[in-house]
């Protein structure tokens, strides 16, 4: 038994041991349930993180014990469907994850829950869609076709016949796909000398990502002119897919391996020549800096890639500090409501978004740090669109109270979520990398 609550450590993660055959057996699954359920029963501090949590604790209360041995053991799986992997409770609320001696990790408990159900066959055909980001992207962004798949999503009567067939809400906001992919007409420029600092290469690979390839390339296009206008050489990844973080929420782990073996051998090579690797999407950032790493900690090369992986706002702010950034800013951006994603609150780099935007003169950065629960695909799906709205709830709110010029997050994604939560009628909807744009004067 502990003698203590609680660690004054900071949290370490620890490999997912996820090619051990022993992962994938359910009675051992549900053996770890007992124990890291029981701990979070006695504890309920993350109670208001997310549904995952008021799910079990139902279960337990409403059970024949009011223990979680009163609870059968097929109504857990609810839990693991309620988790949508941010690892806010690892990182902010749970005063018992490692190197604590009890050892929770409540989202890779999650992990493995989803992987398993993956593995039995239980994963549906809207999901394993919805999770292969890349797949859809080069379908839908096919000239005509994207005419056809943007008008389904804005009309009404399409989006309930999509309901009725996937279970994907018709009151959900989704992202229109651009037929001009990001790779296809991205102008990079390496033609200005290296200038390394004491904590920054001088040179910049940029990895896409799915969403800004596919989705809002104008993000991609806007991290290229701030680096030109700074006069940092840039080139793109030579080939890349999707990261894995969509196959890694759904539990599919060997898609996860085959993605890794595409992209690691070509961002590999990048860090190796000197280069830092931007990704401009948290979710991707984390996969390269995060987990793979933890699925992979003997892999060399996913270690090089993970040391080289920087989110835009991240370096920028490290080229600052080697006095090697331009804080020419010419634009005002008046009030500015920003959120931080929880997948960049799980890299551990700080506010460096917000500690940027405030040294644009005339600005005010009012910041909300907390989930605004979309999550990739979770907030789509029919059953958990109510509950996405709900969690958001206190985000919209916080974010429209300042009266906002602009309404902002580094996850695309979740800015297009709390837009929607907003009603869409307090400030204008901008990327981060875009107001940089706008600050520094460039058209």
């Amino acid at each position: 038994m502990a003698t203590y609550e609680g660690s004054l450590d900071a949290p370490k993660r620890n490999p997912i041991d996820w090619k051990n055959p022993d992962f994938y057996k359910e009675a051992e699954l549900f053996g770890e349930m007992d124990r890291v359920f029981d701990i979070c029963h006695t504890c309920r501090r993350c109670i208001n993180l997310c549904t995952a949590f008021p799910t079990l604790f139902d279960l337990i209360d409403e059970g024949t014990t009011g223990e979680l041995d009163g609870v059968e053991k097929n109504k857990l799986w609810e839990v693991v469907d309620r988790c949508y992997l941010c690892d806010m409770c690892f990182m902010s609320k749970c005063p018992y994850v490692p190197p604590h001696e009890w050892n929770v990790d409540f989202p890779h408990l999650m992990l493995r829950g989803k992987a398993i159900k993956y593995k039995k066959g239980e994963t549906n055909f809207r999901d394993k869609m919805l999770s292969s980001t890349d797949i859809m992207g080069k379908i839908a962004s096919i000239p005509v076709v994207v005419q056809v798949v943007n008008a389904s999503i804005k009309a009404p009567t399409a989006r309930k016949l999509i309901e009725s067939a996937l279970d994907i809400h018709a009151k959900r906001e989704l992202p229109e796909y651009n037929a001009k992919k990001f790779r296809t007409n991205a102008k990079v420029d390496e033609s200005f000398a290296v200038k390394n600092g004491e904590k920054t290469s001088g040179k910049v690979g940029i990895y896409s990502t799915c969403y800004v390839n596919y989705n809002e390339p104008g993000i991609g296009h806007d991290l290229i002119e701030i680096l030109k206008y700074n006069e940092i050489p840039t080139r793109l990844v030579e080939k890349e897919v999707c990261c894995g973080m969509p196959k890694l929420e759904l539990g599919d782990l060997e898609a996860v391996d085959k993605l890794k073996n595409i992209n690691i051998p070509n961002l590999a090579k990048l860090a190796r020549d000197g280069y830092s690797i931007i990704m401009s999407v948290p979710s991707c950032a984390l996969m390269f800096k995060q987990e793979l790493p933890l699925m992979f900690p003997e892999d060399k090369d996913v270690k090089l890639v993970a040391e080289a992986t920087f989110d835009p706002f991240e370096y920028l702010m490290l080229r600052n500090r080697d006095g090697l950034l331009k804080t020419d800013f010419k634009v005002p951006l008046g009030n500015v409501s920003y959120h931080i994603p929880c997948h960049l609150r799980v890299q551990n780099i700080g506010k460096k978004t917000k500690d940027m935007l405030e040294m644009i003169p005339e600005t005010t950065v009012n910041l909300v740090e907390r989930c605004s629960g979309h999550d990739g695909t979770w907030g789509v799906k029919s059953e958990y669109f109510a509950d996405s709205m709900k969690i958001g709830k206190p985000v919209f709110k916080k974010m429209a109270e300042s009266d906002p010029d602009y309404i902002s997050s580094d996850c695309a994604i979740a800015g297009r979520h709390i837009y929607q939560g907003m009603g869409g009628n307090s400030g204008v909807k901008q990327h981060p990398l875009t107001l940089l744009r706008i600050a520094y004067g460039l058209t």
